[in-house]
């Protein structure tokens, strides 16, 4: 009997180191799931953008969606998830058209029509890329408003950290994706495994942006407790919104977003034209 627990216990060893080096092989694709296709702005129903491209400093090439926004309006800087590309968030960027805020999108690397591959460091550069496009087009940062959704709230919360912005908009964030995992892997010592662990939780308390939080109550892919606990190290002034009964991502609810639109508009919107904004048909900026 002995013998057989020994090959027993031999055998469940080796399946679990088996089981840990395939999660830490291949983690990069189950949390990077890029749509690689480059779609037009104005096929996936959003004809007020106009596409761009940038440059990065390790000279990857971005594609970008950029909506003009009208005189004084408050400029968005929005990070996406994980999944998908751009067009998958067509009905978000409508709202920004519909309330004539201006915004910036970009396709991190290897998405959307991005050159090179996802990973952390990698998307910090492109969220760097894109706030100095902002800044070159004439953009205040009392005028930017960084907002990122899912994976992208640690994206938008680590350049917050590091850049002025009129406020931080976290749609649906985490302590960490070390932390998300540490919910769905709980076997695994991911804490150690993880190559790109998204330490939202280190980066927070350093950004001095006013911070905005939603979250859906019953979101089954990033536990609410996550949230709140990244609200818990943000600094004051900061606001926290939860979603009864909305699972993944809550900006759209129907009691949520006039309250982030109020939100914004108190503390990035300006009398004042500048530069980005002059010159801009009126026409442009109308929903179609």
């Amino acid at each position: 009997m002995t013998r057989y627990l020994k090959y027993a216990l031999a055998a469940f060893c080796a399946a679990y180191l088996l089981a840990l080096a395939a999660l830490a092989a291949f983690q990069r694709d189950v949390l990077f799931r890029p749509d690689a296709l480059r779609a037009d702005p104005a096929a996936a129903g959003l004809a007020e953008a106009q596409e761009t491209t940038l440059k990065t400093r390790d000279g990857e090439t971005l594609v970008s969606w950029r909506i003009p926004g009208d005189c004084g309006r408050p400029f968005i800087l929005y990070f996406h998830g994980n999944g998908g590309a751009l067009r998958d968030r067509v009905p978000r960027f409508r709202r920004f058209v519909e309330d004539r805020f201006g915004m910036l999108a970009v396709s991190y690397r290897g998405y959307g029509g991005s050159t090179g591959a996802p990973a952390q460091e990698g998307l910090f550069l492109d969220a760097e890329t894109a706030y100095a496009e902002a800044l070159r087009l004439g953009y205040a940062p009392e005028r930017i408003v960084i907002m990122g959704e899912s994976l992208g709230t640690g994206v938008a919360a680590h350049l917050a950290a590091a850049h002025p912005a009129a406020g931080l908009v976290l749609d649906s964030p985490y302590s960490s994706i070390a932390d998300v995992a540490a919910e769905r892997y709980a076997w695994a010592p991911v804490h150690y495994l993880a190559r790109d662990p998204f330490r939202s939780d280190r980066e927070i308390g350093k950004a001095r942006a006013p911070v905005l939080m939603l979250h859906g109550e019953n979101d089954s892919i990033i536990p609410i407790r996550l949230a709140r606990r990244l609200f818990d190290l943000a600094n004051e002034p900061k606001t926290f919104l939860s979603a009864p009964g909305r699972n993944h991502l809550a900006l759209l609810d129907p009691g949520v977003y006039p309250r982030v639109r109020d939100w914004i508009e108190a503390r990035a919107a300006g009398a004042g034209c500048e530069k980005a904004d002059a010159g801009v048909p009126r026409e442009a900026l109308t929903k179609k």
